[in-house]
């Protein structure tokens, strides 16, 4: 394995590669980076691509098999046979499509411009074949031959730039055709345009109203063989050196390829300009070496990976792992370029002069275990994304629920971003803004009629602001579901995220504040109805909405986002024992949550959430709401139940496979939570630094800390049958309950956990 290095400019600037060198493993062990497959995750509704990146990159480089509909969302679905072409940007398994800019198609034939669909013949599109069976990922670099034109295709990426090598048959003249107007989900592009610079470069820009209102992506290609340029709009040829256009604009470039049958391109993006495109592309690839800005890529990864590292259990075990770690950092995406300009929230170019920018939060997944995640193996770079929620926050008036290319969606529930701050304060990660941050944690807790808003991204989002949710709130005490929809969640939701502030009320020393955001974190008790025992719809009188079954679910309309009465009634990660109180106490809690995971699993409802999958009775593990329950049990003594359940979903919910995840990945949420408890551990409720125990699946982990320092998990007596702990002691001194403190973590040591086939009750 070639060491890394800092060569020809190809990463100056990001700030990801400080102190990288060769790292190996023990001899007869595979590199972390060779048990990835990127193929987890793109068949079933996993919504991942396979195609080439680096950590947290600005550039997502891989094919487009289809555009509409749910599983297109990543533009990449294992069940296609044809590819449209690849473009440069893509999201990580998200339930709403986006991205899919400046797409690149190879061919030698006439040019198509149509897109077609995977039944028609690919002959009357630009499109073509392709086989799973001379198709490869790995980290950082794609390949698949197009079978249609016989064209090798591969892709690596840098940062912020992405690079392509096309081998053509001998003889056939190689072409290209670059379409500026294709997106995912076929959102509108009110601007595009497409500019010819010389006989080897090319550069355009589009903007497009769809998920996030104004998305902007310029770019600025190079080739390293000549070509002639042709334009078309709608189909027909257009005439210059430079075109502007509506949806469907698109270049054919013929190259002169008679002495050699590659062609090679990189292409540098922006969302700022022109200039930014070029210069990135310049700072990060200022050469044609196609195999070594490979290498290096898969180098990058090789050093993100090992910061966990695993001994035991099965190869595929091992595959499932390290590519969950893969998946946990690919979103959020660089969004600053390498100049340092940006384009913020309030949809201006700024400047930062120290951490970089990201974009692509999507926080009600990811603040469950993504960004716990980070707090453990890159404190830094969870830093950096606080940093920026702060700016968005500056620059946009409020922080952001859902985030996407420099504008608020307003997409999902609650204030989340919330508990990623709470969550690295709570932990003593605090190189951040921490007086503005919460100020910008009391803003986002309270009613505001929009009118702070950026006015573009308002027009988009004031309906999904939450604004009268949390008026009603103050109001009522609760949220009347004839007034909000999904009542019982936001109100939930609004609860925790409320209990966060009360949590960094109290370290900061601001006890009025403490005192009403307790108040308010309590307010969840008024939606338990104790004769049916679960969180129901209040009307405003305070009486129940019926009528009520609690496996009931209706996408959208509902007082349930995502979910029903069975998976959000558990939604109180901050107050397990009051939740049990509510319930009963010890005894009835149990059970409760012991017919959560054995009652029967249908679903009712014609328009039920297709978000409720990866079903263990009715807990849902395929969407993110549930996904602290089965550490519940720890809570109230039961400790061998939440390793019996959450050995359950790790064995029969993650494969290596497309197949391979049990609902949308989510930017890492999915990922994260198999990362934690794999290793043997969850971080049930952000916001509490503390641990809760479950079972580990490796022999040993080793997680590298600052100063040298590491924490190892040592289990002994491992095996499928043994899923119970017996014993565990944290540098000698025996656990006297199954949690431990981030504190105790990062201090480093040895946590030793003895297995049995017995739980030990």
């Amino acid at each position: 394995m070639r060491t890394c290095m800092v060569k020809r400019g190809l990463y100056a600037g990001i700030g990801l590669l400080a102190g990288l060198g060769q790292m190996a493993m023990a001899a007869d062990a595979k590199l972390a980076v060779d048990c990835v497959d990127p193929f987890i995750g793109t068949g079933g509704h996993g919504h991942t691509f396979p195609g080439a990146t680096t950590p947290y990159g600005m550039v997502q480089l891989s094919p487009d098999t289809r555009t509409i509909g749910w599983d297109a969302s990543s533009g990449y679905h294992y069940t296609d046979q044809t590819i449209l072409g690849f473009s440069h940007t893509h999201l990580s398994g998200t339930g709403i499509g986006d991205m899919g800019d400046i797409l690149f198609m190879p061919f030698t034939d006439e040019a198509q411009f149509a897109p077609g669909d995977t039944e028609e013949d690919p002959s009357t599109a630009h499109r073509s074949r392709f086989s799973h069976d001379r198709e490869h990922a790995e980290p950082g670099y794609y390949q698949v031959q197009l079978l249609d034109d016989d064209i090798n295709v591969e892709l690596t990426a840098t940062p912020r730039a992405g690079m392509h090598r096309y081998t053509f048959p001998e003889g056939e003249q190689a072409s290209l055709i670059i379409d500026i107007g294709h997106t995912l989900h076929g959102h509108e592009n009110p601007i595009t345009e497409l500019r010819v610079i010389n006989r080897t470069e090319i550069e355009g820009y589009k903007r497009t109203k769809g998920w996030a209102a104004n998305h902007h992506v310029y770019f600025h290609a190079k080739f390293d063989r000549p070509f002639t340029c042709s334009f078309f709009n709608d189909g027909e040829e257009a005439t210059g050196n430079w075109i502007t256009g509506h949806t469907n604009l698109q270049a054919v470039l013929r190259f002169d390829a008679s002495d050699r049958r590659q062609v090679q391109a990189k292409v540098g993006i922006s969302a700022v300009d022109y200039e930014g495109a070029q210069r990135n592309l310049e700072a990060e690839i200022a050469h044609w070496d196609f195999d070594w800005v490979r290498q290096s890529a898969r180098d990058v990864w090789q050093h993100r990976l090992q910061r966990i590292q695993v001994k035991g259990n099965t190869e595929d075990t091992r595959t499932i792992f390290y590519t969950a770690l893969y998946h946990c950092a690919i979103n959020p995406s660089l969004f600053t370029d390498v100049d340092g300009r940006y384009r913020g929230v309030d949809q201006r170019i700024h400047r930062t002069e120290g951490s970089p920018i990201y974009t692509v939060f999507s926080l009600w997944d990811t603040f469950r275990s993504f960004h716990p995640l980070l707090t453990i193996i890159d404190p830094d770079i969870n830093n950096d994304f606080i940093k920026t929620l702060i700016t968005q926050y500056e620059q946009g008036g409020m922080l952001p629920k859902w985030e996407l290319a420099g504008n608020y969606t307003g997409t999902m529930f609650g204030y989340h971003a919330l508990p990623v701050i709470a969550d690295a304060y709570a932990k003593g990660q605090r190189d951040f803004d921490v007086p503005t941050a919460y100020q910008a944690m009391l803003k986002s807790s309270r009613y505001n009629d929009g009118d702070f808003l950026y006015p573009a991204s308002a027009r988009n989002v004031r309906d999904r602001l939450d604004s009268k949710a949390k008026l009603f709130n103050e109001t009522y005490g609760f949220i009347p579901c004839e007034l909000e929809r999904r009542s019982v969640t936001r109100g939930l939701e609004y609860a925790y995220d409320d209990w966060c502030i009360a949590q960094m009320a109290a370290a900061l020393d601001k006890p009025e504040d403490e005192a009403i955001y307790r108040e308010r974190a309590g307010r969840y008790q008024a939606y338990f109805d104790p004769e049916t025992g679960f969180m129901r719809a209040k009307h405003q009188d305070g009486t129940w909405k019926t009528p009520f079954s609690p496996k009931f679910s209706r996408h959208g309309d509902f007082e349930y986002g995502e979910g029903n009465a069975w998976q959000w009634t558990w939604f109180v990660p901050h107050d397990v024992p009051g939740l049990a109180e509510l319930m009963g106490g010890r005894k009835a809690f149990i059970a409760k949550l012991d017919e959560l995971f054995t009652t029967d699993s249908t679903i009712e409802g014609e328009e039920a959430s297709v978000d409720i999958s990866g079903m263990i009775g009715q807990y849902a593990h395929g969407n993110e709401p549930d996904h602290h329950v089965a550490h519940m049990y720890n809570g109230v003594g039961e400790g061998w139940k939440t390793q019996e359940i959450v050995d359950q979903i790790l064995t029969t919910l993650y494969f290596n496979d497309p197949n391979g995840l049990s609902g949308n990945e989510d930017c890492g949420a999915m990922s994260s939570w198999y990362v934690l408890n794999a290793m043997g551990f969850y971080s049930f409720c952000p916001g509490l630094p503390k641990y809760s125990l479950g079972r580990p699946l490796f022999d040993e982990v080793v997680i590298p800390l600052k100063d040298g320092k590491q924490f190892v998990i040592r289990v002994s007596n491992n095996s499928p049958d043994n899923k119970y702990i017996q014993s565990a002691r944290l540098n000698q001194v025996p656990l006297t309950d199954l949690f431990f403190t981030h504190e105790q973590l990062m201090q480093g040591g040895l946590l030793e956990i003895s297995m049995g086939s017995q739980p030990v009750r």
